[in-house]
């Protein structure tokens, strides 16, 4: 079984086509999914689908990217995060890209959602996007370490993976790894731990290769998969056993 540790089933591209989705998923072994929830407003639409499939999970939280939504505080993100399908806070982190003045209002929504989880022992997911230093300096500054968690649709340096391991936390990769001209990207998946490995697609966005440019789903999370085995001379079984170990090593509050 694969499992897609990152996707936004709730996105209108996606959610017209629920019942399709899921049979895709199960025709390409992919076991199990994690919605990610990116605003408050939306959350009840992201646990709804964790509700309604044993197969899928959700988070509660709110994109760096976010700025005109509900502002989350550590005790709103707790009374959501107390539900048996929300398995993690975030997604969170900053993404200095489209905020280019680096607004400490990003930095503060990132720090309450690390106190929120260290609060309430489920991991975080983490965005970031050319601010990778800042990043690393909260999660310190904070203790993530404590609540551990991953570093989603990784795109960064092996030192900033290997600063992102040493607190706990595991790395993972996108579609973006398939693309041929993430020759960076492909040298960072050979060398991280297998043993600190997620795969994920990140849909609808990111379609990996062969499917580049289409609307992306979980179902092709295998293409992931199989580029990260080419890439470490792996069988397939070996990294789909791996990463779905993993997935529920880290959300633990996931049941297979």
């Amino acid at each position: 079984m694969f499992v897609d540790s990152h996707c936004h089933l709730d996105f209108p591209d996606l959610a017209a086509r629920e019942d399709e989705i899921l049979a895709a998923m199960a025709d390409k072994r992919v076991g199990q999914a994690l919605c990610i929830s990116v605003n408050l407003e939306d959350f009840p639409r992201v646990r709804s689908l964790a509700e309604r499939h044993g197969n899928l999970w959700a988070s509660v939280g709110v994109h760096p990217d976010n700025s005109d939504c509900e502002e989350p505080d550590v005790e709103r993100l707790l009374a959501l995060a107390d539900h048996p399908r929300v398995v993690a806070i975030g997604e969170t982190g900053l993404d200095y890209y489209w905020h280019k003045d680096e607004p400490e209002w990003q930095r503060e929504r990132f720090r309450t959602h690390i106190r929120a989880a260290r609060a309430c022992g489920k991991p975080l997911i983490i965005h970031t996007r050319n601010s990778a230093a800042d990043t690393l300096r909260l999660m310190q500054e904070e203790k993530a370490s404590d609540c551990a968690g991953v570093m989603h649709c990784f795109t960064e340096s092996r030192e900033v993976a290997e600063a992102a391991i040493e607190m706990g936390f595991y790395i993972s990769f996108s579609g973006i790894v398939t693309f041929r001209n993430a020759k960076a990207l492909k040298e960072v998946a050979a060398w991280v731990p297998l043993e600190r490995m997620l795969i994920e697609t990140d849909a609808p966005y990111l379609a990996p290769m062969p499917h580049r440019g289409k609307t992306n789903e979980p179902a092709w999370v295998v293409h992931v998969a199989e580029e990260i085995a080419r890439l470490r001379d792996l069988p397939l079984d070996a990294v789909e056993q791996a990463t779905t170990e993993n997935f529920f090593r880290l959300f633990r509050h996931a049941k297979a």
